[in-house]
């Protein structure tokens, strides 16, 4: 990706020198989500274009050099199915990783296929191959989880498990998820693994609402047939007119974050997640929607170590959430523009990709 809104090239690159502690990754799958609609728009700031995306990647250790260690302890050879954590170079140092405990706002963090320039190598999955550098969280993909199981989740799942985390959702809890893109989805599915009692999905298209009462979600509302007013009576009809206990927002609209705020219960909790991107200011009335209601807000930037490995387990533990569903269709390197056009155009919940096809 050489600048916003320019084709997709593609070039080759050198084989790289291997230091000690670091490895290459035949890529086998990677992902088109969200953020790389993002990336493609130009909205996000200070990327060092032209760059290789695709930032949650899975695949098979190449070479190594030196012995690797995984995240979880085990050993890591040549031949090994291997996932890494997309976030490195965090410093452990600084205010944000020590006193703060925030090291996704680390100022040094880098991240695989949106901070790291192409200039630099390879580092994205929209590769053959991926150079993981030394001291890249590595884990061996558990033999009961497909590939297109872990990318059908993605970096979605990733998030999710975070988001989760940020909610505190309770046993018979009710929860909304706003927005039925691959953030939102997993959001439904690790809500009913939490306990929620209740489920109910707001979005859109009709596909992905089907495909949110798969994963879980009790009710699955459109948002483009039903106006806020009977999203509102129908929310407050399944929670015996309390609202619902917690709020999920996973759909990057401004408009969301009001409806969100009413949506919810006195003492509820929202957890604002879907906003990685500036899509401009949200009108509350601060008194009403949120004082008088004592509210619980929380943000939800990206995700840490812990929730890397914690959906590997998730994925290992529940074969029976359909995470596959959510990559609906596979592009080899030479369709990525047509992937990126489907994305954008939410024709597909997310797109896969395929190196070698």
């Amino acid at each position: 990706m050489t600048a916003p809104r320019a084709p997709v090239e593609l070039r080759s690159f050198p084989r790289p020198d291997l230091p000690s502690g670091s490895a290459l990754l035949r890529t086998e799958r990677s992902e088109v989500c969200g953020t790389d609609v993002h990336l493609w728009h130009g909205r996000l700031a200070g990327v060092p274009y032209p760059i290789i995306p695709g930032h949650v990647s899975a695949g098979v250790i190449d070479a190594a050099r030196g012995p690797l260690t995984g995240i979880d302890g085990a050993p890591i050879r040549e031949g090994d199915r291997v996932v890494f954590f997309d976030v490195h170079r965090t410093c452990g140092r600084c205010r944000a990783c020590t006193v703060h405990r925030t090291p996704t706002r680390c100022a040094a963090r880098r991240v695989y296929g949106i901070t790291d320039s192409a200039d630099e190598g390879l580092f994205g999955g929209w590769a053959q191959a991926i150079y993981l550098e030394p001291g890249v969280a590595l884990a061996r993909l558990p033999e009961r989880v497909a590939l297109d199981d872990y990318i059908g989740g993605g970096c979605g799942l990733l998030t999710a498990v975070h988001i989760a985390e940020r909610a505190d959702i309770r046993l018979g809890d009710a929860v909304v998820v706003q927005g039925t893109g691959a953030v939102g989805l997993c959001a439904i599915a690790l809500a009913k693994l939490a306990g929620a009692s209740m489920v109910v999905a707001i979005g859109a298209p009709f596909d992905r609402l089907a495909l949110a009462t798969r994963m879980g979600a009790d009710v699955a509302i459109d948002i483009r047939m039903i106006p806020p007013a009977e999203r509102l009576d129908m929310v407050n009809t399944v929670t015996n007119g309390e609202g619902a206990d917690v709020v999920i927002e996973a759909a990057g609209a401004a408009d969301a974050i009001s409806e969100g705020l009413d949506l919810l219960r006195v003492g509820g909790r929202y957890v604002i997640a879907g906003h990685y991107t500036d899509v401009g200011d949200s009108t509350i009335n601060a008194h009403r929607q949120i004082n008088r209601k004592h509210l619980e807000i929380r943000g939800c930037w990206g995700s840490e170590p812990r929730h890397f490995l914690r959906a590997l387990s998730v994925l290992e533990k529940h074969p029976e959430i359909p995470f596959r569903m959510i990559g609906a269709k596979t592009y080899g390197l030479a369709e990525l523009n047509e992937a990126l056009a489907d994305a954008e155009a939410m024709r597909i919940p997310k797109a896969l990709v395929d190196p070698f096809a």
